[in-house]
C-alpha cells in the first residue's frame, strides 16, 4: 500500500446574508444530509426562512451552481450536482457504474480486509493523529468476470466507522464513501508501472506487463478520508475525461 461544520455563531452572523445562505447550504449538502440528486428547498422558502430578498437568495444559489455544487434546471429547481475533483477532468466514479454503463456485469474479490494505527509517516501525509484507526482493503473488480482492477485503499475509521461492514458486492467502496463523505476533493496522479508479482497475479496478467495506476488521496470537508491506489491492465482500461 502506498505510504498508505459546525460554524462559529457570532463570526458566522458577521458574514453577508448570501455567504451565511452558502454556508448553510453546503453544510447541507457537507453532512449528508442533502444527497446528489436531491431537490433543495425553494428559492421563495430560502426567502422566507433568512428573512432576505429573492435578489439575495438568487446570487447564492447562482455562485454555487457556478461552483458545481449544485444544478439549476430551469421549471424543475436546483438540485445537488454529482461530485467531482476540482479542476481535473476526472470524474469520482465507480468502476461498477462504468461497467454497467456498458452493458456488462461487475464482480469483486475481496483480498484482504483489516484495521490498521497509521503510521509516523501516514500520520504526516494524511494529517491526522499517529496511530489512528485505518481499515486498509484490497478488492478486485472484474468486468465479466474479467479482472480490470486492483483496490488497494486506506480510509480514516472515524469518517467511514461502518466500513468493514459493507457488502462489496452490492456497493463499492467508491460509492458508500461518496454516500459517507460527501463533496470529496483531493490529490490524484496517474503513471505506467509494471505491477508487483502478487498484483499481476490478481489482475491475470503476464509478467513484466504495464499497468495503468491512478494514485488517488480524498478529503472531505479538509478531513482525510482515503487512499487508494488503482492498478488496471494497460491492454484492458483507459481513462477519460471530459472537456
Amino acid at each position: 500500500m502506498v505510504a498508505p461544520l459546525t460554524s462559529n455563531s457570532s463570526s458566522e452572523s458577521a458574514l453577508p446574508v448570501y455567504v451565511q445562505i452558502k454556508n448553510y447550504v453546503v453544510e447541507k449538502i457537507q453532512t449528508g444530509q442533502w444527497r446528489e440528486g436531491d431537490l433543495i428547498p425553494t428559492e421563495l422558502a430560502l426567502c422566507e426562512q433568512f428573512g432576505v430578498s429573492r435578489m439575495t437568495v438568487n446570487r447564492a444559489l447562482r455562485e454555487l451552481t457556478n461552483d458545481g455544487l449544485l444544478i439549476r434546471i430551469k421549471g424543475s429547481g436546483t438540485y445537488v450536482a454529482q461530485p467531482k475533483f476540482q479542476s481535473t477532468l476526472i470524474e469520482i466514479r465507480s468502476i461498477a457504474q462504468d461497467i454497467r454503463e456498458r452493458g456488462h456485469q461487475h464482480s469483486c474479490q475481496v483480498l484482504s480486509m483489516e484495521r490498521l494505527q497509521a503510521s509516523p509517516a501516514q500520520a504526516r501525509l494524511y494529517g491526522i493523529a499517529p496511530g489512528a484507526a485505518l481499515f486498509h482493503s484490497i478488492i478486485v473488480h472484474a468486468e465479466n468476470g474479467l479482472p480490470i482492477q486492483y483496490e488497494d485503499r486506506l480510509v480514516d475509521a472515524r469518517m467511514a466507522p461502518d466500513y468493514m461492514e459493507q457488502d462489496w458486492s452490492q456497493i463499492t467502496p467508491n460509492e458508500y464513501l461518496v454516500r459517507v463523505a460527501p463533496l470529496p476533493t483531493g490529490f490524484y496522479s496517474i503513471e505506467v508501472l509494471v505491477p508487483p508479482t502478487g498484483i499481476a497475479q490478481a489482475l491475470h496478467m503476464k509478467e513484466q506487463q504495464p499497468c495503468l495506476v491512478m494514485d488517488r488521496r480524498t478529503f472531505s470537508s479538509e478531513q482525510f478520508t482515503t487512499h487508494a491506489r488503482f492498478w488496471h491492465p494497460g491492454d484492458r482500461y483507459k481513462f477519460t475525461g471530459r472537456m
